[in-house]
């Protein structure tokens, strides 16, 4: 299978898979043929070929590894870059499982259901705050308990290979889709979404190209950025935040766990220093994350190479990173 690419220059990074059509294709016939086994036994050798093979990939694992793991040398990163590669490369196995085979090829386990059944009975909208750990959509999956419509924002680049569960099953998506790239960023069509009281789901670990739109937030010992817009929308509207990470527990198991629900005062306005604490909570929750699963932390890129927002950068109503 295949996994995010990311350039190096300005802390940027791509949605776009690696590999070519027909193979991806070669993983779905297995995946019909012989179920996950055989799709996980080819993923062996492939991960092993770009880990061992491809060091431009490889390398893009050792952002991340050389922090969690800053008393490691070559030989033990290289482990490590294996072991998370193919952490991925499962995921996106079990990804096209549950499209191409059916939900019940997998089960997940929810905890925290009810707080969120409550957070949503408040009447002022939910944003469910996610990261690109464990599988989101296999998680995003189970949340049909929620019976209000669910609104993804997400950025899908030209050219990318990889398809979601829906996909795989020939279904519409499930979630209505705000695309980043229009008006405003979105920000119109999201706070719609939480003035009805309904569900936005937003990803708080990424930036995007040159969006502008972030905030400074300590990491695993060194600065980042991350983007602060669904912390200003909670402000502006009075919803709650709910940080909800799923990771796989088992060959065919996932869990979901809600870590912590973020209250952003009211009325903090555009700048991007007043929402730095609440941004600070949720990249603590990340650390806490890798500290127990660290080889599901799905970031192939330097997050860490980067500048800080430029003055006035606050005001700007972009959303692309959220």
């Amino acid at each position: 299978m295949s996994k995010p690419e990311g350039e190096e220059q300005k802390g940027a990074w791509s949605s776009r898979s690696i590999g070519s059509g027909w193979q991806h294709r070669i993983f779905y016939l297995l995946i019909r043929l012989g179920g996950r086994r055989a799709a996980y036994l080819l993923l062996y050798f492939v991960v092993l070929y770009y880990v061992l093979l491809r060091p431009d990939q490889r390398r893009k694992s050792e952002y991340y590894l050389r922090r969690r793991f800053p008393g490691d040398g070559p030989m033990g990163r290289l482990a490590k870059s294996y072991r998370m590669s193919l952490q991925l490369g499962k995921v996106l196995v079990d990804r096209a499982v549950v499209g191409i085979l059916g939900p019940e090829e997998v089960t997940v386990d929810l905890g925290g259901q009810e707080e969120l059944l409550s957070l949503l009975g408040e009447g002022k909208g939910l944003v469910l705050m996610t990261a690109h750990v464990g599988c989101w959509q296999v998680a995003m999956s189970a949340l049909g308990f929620l019976s209000v419509p669910v609104s993804l924002l997400m950025q899908r680049e030209e050219g990318d290979l990889d398809r979601h569960y829906f996909e795989h099953a020939g279904l519409d998506s499930p979630y209505r889709i705000i695309d980043p790239r229009g008006f405003l960023g979105g920000t119109m069509e999201m706070l719609g979404v939480l003035k009805k009281g309904e569900v936005l789901s937003v990803m708080g670990d990424r930036m995007l190209g040159d969006d502008h739109n972030g905030v400074a937030v300590t990491f695993l010992g060194s600065p980042i950025l991350i983007p602060y817009s669904a912390f200003k929308l909670a402000s502006a509207t009075g919803a709650p935040i709910a940080v909800l990470l799923s990771w796989k527990s088992g060959p065919r198991s996932y869990r979901l766990k809600l870590f912590r629900v973020i209250r952003v005062a009211p009325d903090l306005g555009r700048r991007a220093e007043a929402f730095a604490p609440y941004a600070q909570e949720f990249s603590a929750v990340l650390e806490e994350f890798t500290r127990d699963h660290p080889f599901q932390f799905f970031n192939f890129y330097d997050m860490w190479q980067t500048s800080p927002p430029r003055a006035g950068a606050g005001s700007a109503p972009n959303t692309k990173g959220a």
